[in-house]
């Protein structure tokens, strides 16, 4: 969250540019989850959207949210043919595989999912 919070207040992202989202979830009130989907930064050979900053709470974890959020904004990607992210880890690959995104090598991202209907 501070990365996120550290790059909001710099104006290095705001999420702001079309087709980007910055999606927010809660639980009683409470953020327990956010995650964004910005412009691939990296060169693509067709319109590509990345998702980004992807957190959740320890206490939300195993509950759906995340995989919620995802849904929410592989949507809000409407016009996007390829989706990326970069895993950081073998547990966050593992959750991006079961996203339906699949690894990829020689790229600036680690997974990918494409899409035939955008």
């Amino acid at each position: 969250m501070a990365r996120l919070a550290q790059d909001w207040a710099s104006g290095a992202e705001r999420f702001a540019a079309e087709g980007e989202a910055l999606l927010a979830a809660f639980i009683d009130d409470r953020l327990v989850a956010v995650g964004g989907l910005t412009r691939e930064p990296a060169p693509a050979p067709e319109q590509t959207f990345r998702m980004r900053r992807l957190y959740v709470t320890i206490s939300a974890r195993r509950r759906g949210v995340a995989g919620s959020l995802v849904s929410a904004l592989i949507q809000a990607a409407a016009t996007a043919r390829r989706l990326t992210v970069h895993a950081g880890s073998e547990e966050a690959a593992a959750f991006w595989i079961a996203q339906g995104f699949r690894p990829v090598e020689g790229e600036a991202w680690s997974h990918e999912q494409l899409r035939p209907f955008a």
